[in-house]
């Protein structure tokens, strides 16, 4: 398995919302589309963003610490009929427990607990080096919004 940032969501040219997974040097990305509501609380977790009542994925967090489960770590685990498939891993005092999950629904909670995100390595071959989905241009101005969206993050904290 690596480990993979979440970096962000993008739009397909249809305004479908993408999830970006990036390897640890941020040389690969694994696109994986995803819903619009999950999309809203990927980005919502992401934003550091508050929100006047809990969305289902805080519902969810907040029912795992009242139980005295921590969402561990979350791994993307398998692709099928282009269909993604994740795993969402529960430390709970004297046990693990293993959820099967939709990977916005992971990646959403694990975004929440501050747990690391994982794909298999036979996931692997379906990450796109970054260097080779836009031109010279395109990719100076994305790092200039990730700079910007670093710091933004940082003031913050």
């Amino acid at each position: 398995m690596i480990r993979v940032n979440v970096k962000g969501i993008a739009y397909d040219m249809s305004g479908n919302p993408i999830i970006l997974l990036t390897d640890q040097e941020e040389e690969r990305v694994l696109p994986i589309w995803v819903g619009l509501l999950e999309a809203h609380s990927i980005a919502v977790a992401l934003g550091h963003i508050a929100v006047p009542r809990p969305l289902t994925h805080d519902l969810f967090k907040s029912a795992c610490e009242a139980m005295g489960a921590r969402i561990a770590q979350v791994v993307i685990t398998d692709l099928k009929d282009s269909t993604f498939y994740a795993e969402v891993h529960l430390a709970l005092p004297e046990h693990g427990l293993v959820l099967d999950a939709r990977p916005s629904d992971a990646v959403a909670l694990a975004l929440r607990a501050a747990a690391p995100v994982y794909v298999t390595d036979k996931l692997t071959e379906h990450m796109l080096l970054v260097k080779d989905l836009f031109d010279e241009e395109t990719r100076a101005e994305l790092e200039k919004i990730f700079e910007l969206t670093k710091e933004y993050k940082k003031s913050l904290h």
